[in-house]
């Protein structure tokens, strides 16, 4: 039983990194070009994605089974691990506490978002052409926007922190100086993609992707 919990955790670490957190930076990279190019240039990577050949076998084993397996198992280790804030009130007691939390935060944020956009072209209540101003119509409403940035912010930590906790317990980084070093490189990464992120959600906001979005039918927040 304790192999398995093993060799389960290492792949939690590694599908974390391996394929996800590859995927998580594309997916900023791509939100941004709303802030950087606008509409035109967002259009262009999300065809130039959904253009790929096998598209749906590419995201069946490289995002969605990855994400269903890590999301999963890491709610298990959520609600079986102990924190230990209470005992050991310091640092990296602390990021072991947020990863956990966060993780939770970011797997139904996952489960949310994906609803609200990917599901929605599904159903044929919008369509790709259609996805910026239909992200504008969402993050236009306060309360989303606000459950976005705080969702958007737990997610990036929860990426940092894990790509931290990957080095470590893959043996990359060994010894104390190797691990404060990956820790100031992981805190960089982690203003880096917020700031990506972040920038997006204002670019969504903005008028260029307001002209279409009176048309598409939102959820609206209660």
């Amino acid at each position: 039983m304790s192999g398995n919990s093993y060799y389960s955790r290492k792949l939690h670490s590694l599908l974390g990194v391996i394929p996800l957190g590859l995927f998580f930076i594309e997916h900023a990279l791509t939100n941004y070009s709303a802030f950087e190019g606008g509409k035109e240039k967002f259009l262009d990577s999300v065809h130039g994605l959904h253009d790929l050949p096998l598209i749906f076998f590419l995201e069946m084993f490289i995002i969605w089974l990855p994400i269903l397996f890590h999301g999963v198992y890491g709610l298990y280790l959520a609600f079986t691990s102990n924190l230990n804030v209470g005992r050991f009130n310091y640092g990296r007691n602390w990021a072991f506490a947020l990863q956990r939390i966060t993780g939770v935060i970011t797997f139904i944020f996952v489960i949310w978002h994906v609803w609200q956009t990917r599901i929605q072209v599904a159903l044929g209540n919008t369509t790709y052409d259609e996805l910026g101003e239909h992200m504008h119509s969402i993050v236009t409403q306060p309360g989303y926007f606000t459950l976005y940035f705080i969702a958007v912010l737990a997610a990036v930590f929860h990426f940092s922190n894990g790509l931290w906790a990957f080095l470590v317990s893959w043996g990359i980084t060994i010894g104390p100086r190797a691990q404060r070093v990956s820790s100031r490189i992981c805190m960089g990464i982690f203003v880096i993609v917020s700031v990506l992120f972040l920038l997006s959600l204002f670019a969504f906001r903005g008028d260029e992707f307001a002209s279409a979005s009176a048309a598409i039918g939102t959820l609206q927040l209660g």
